[in-house]
C-alpha cells in the first residue's frame, strides 16, 4: 500500500533570497525591471467618461552595487493591488508605491496605451473614432518627481516647394508628430491632441465622404508646412502654454516622392521651474 509522502513545509528551512544576497563587483545598475507588460486599464476622458484599454508597462528601480538582484515580481504585484481606473494621480500613486516596495532610491515607469477620440468629418459631419498613441512618463529620484505625457498625432503635410514650382498640384504626405510634455497643471490628453491637429495643413479622419476629399485636399493646399514649419509652430504654442515647463517635439514625415522620411526635433526640458 503506497502512501504520499508527509508534508513537512512547517519544518522546512526558508527558501534563500537569491537576489537580495550581496555582490563583489561593486558596479551599481541604473535600471532593471520588467519591460512590456500589458494590464487592463481604464483613462478618464475629457469628456467625463472612460476608455477600456490595454496598456504596455515598462517598470524598472535602480539597484545598488551591493545587490545581486531585484525582485521581478513585486513589479506585477504592484500593478495589480490597483484597480483598472488609470489616471494622472494613480499613475503617480503606482509609481510612488513600486519604488517603495522594492526599497529602492529612484525607479521609472512607462506607459502606453492607444486612446481613441471621436471626429466629424468637416463637411457631411459623419463620425468615426481616430485612434492616437498615448504615453504616462515617470521618474522618482532622491532629488523629486518628474511626470511627462507623450502623444503620437497623425497629421497630413503639403509641401511649400512643390506648391511654389508646380503647375498643377502640390504633394503631400502623411506624418507623425510626437510631443512629450511636463506639465506643472493638469492638461487633458485631448487638448495636447487639438495642439497638434490646429499647426498641421490639414487633420485626419477615420471616414471622409466626397464633399470631406475635396475639403481636406484643398485646405492642405491652402496651408502648405514644411517639417521644419510644423515643428516650431507646435513648439511656440507650448512656449506660451504657463502650463507647461519643458516639452519635446518630434515630427517625422513620411515622403510620398521620396524613399525615405523628413524630420525635425525641438527640446526645452530646461525651462524655469516656476
Amino acid at each position: 500500500m503506497s502512501h504520499e509522502p508527509e508534508n513537512d513545509s512547517a519544518h522546512a528551512s526558508p527558501l534563500a533570497d537569491v537576489q537580495g544576497s550581496a555582490d563583489l563587483r561593486r558596479i551599481a545598475i541604473d535600471k532593471v525591471g520588467i519591460k512590456d507588460i500589458r494590464h487592463p486599464v481604464r483613462v478618464a476622458d475629457r469628456q467625463g467618461g472612460h476608455q477600456n484599454t490595454i496598456a504596455t508597462f515598462n517598470m524598472y528601480v535602480a539597484l545598488p552595487h551591493n545587490f545581486k538582484g531585484t525582485h521581478m515580481s513585486r513589479f506585477v504585484e504592484v500593478l495589480n493591488a490597483h484597480e483598472f481606473v488609470i489616471s494622472v494621480e494613480s499613475f503617480r500613486t503606482i509609481l510612488r508605491e513600486m519604488v517603495d516596495r522594492l526599497d529602492a532610491q529612484s525607479g521609472h515607469i512607462e506607459m502606453s496605451f492607444p486612446y481613441f477620440v471621436e471626429k466629424k468629418a468637416p463637411v457631411s459631419g459623419v463620425k468615426s473614432l481616430m485612434d492616437y498613441e498615448i504615453g504616462l512618463i515617470g521618474d522618482v529620484r532622491p532629488e523629486g518627481e518628474r511626470h511627462m505625457v507623450r502623444v503620437l498625432v497623425p497629421i497630413t503635410t503639403l509641401c511649400p516647394c512643390s506648391k511654389k514650382i508646380s503647375e498643377r498640384g502640390a504633394h503631400n504626405q502623411r506624418g507623425h508628430v510626437t510631443v512629450t510634455v511636463e506639465t506643472r497643471k493638469f492638461i487633458w490628453i485631448e487638448e495636447l491632441i487639438d495642439l497638434v491637429e490646429g499647426q498641421a495643413s490639414c487633420d485626419l479622419y477615420g471616414i471622409l465622404k466626397r464633399p470631406d476629399e475635396k475639403w481636406v485636399t484643398e485646405q492642405a493646399y491652402d496651408n502648405p508646412k514644411f517639417v521644419e514649419d510644423m515643428v516650431r509652430d507646435v513648439a511656440a504654442l507650448l512656449d506660451a502654454d504657463e502650463r507647461v515647463l519643458g516639452y519635446s517635439v518630434e515630427v517625422e514625415n513620411f515622403e510620398s516622392i521620396h524613399n525615405h522620411s523628413a524630420y525635425a526635433y525641438i527640446e526645452r526640458f530646461d525651462r524655469d521651474r516656476r
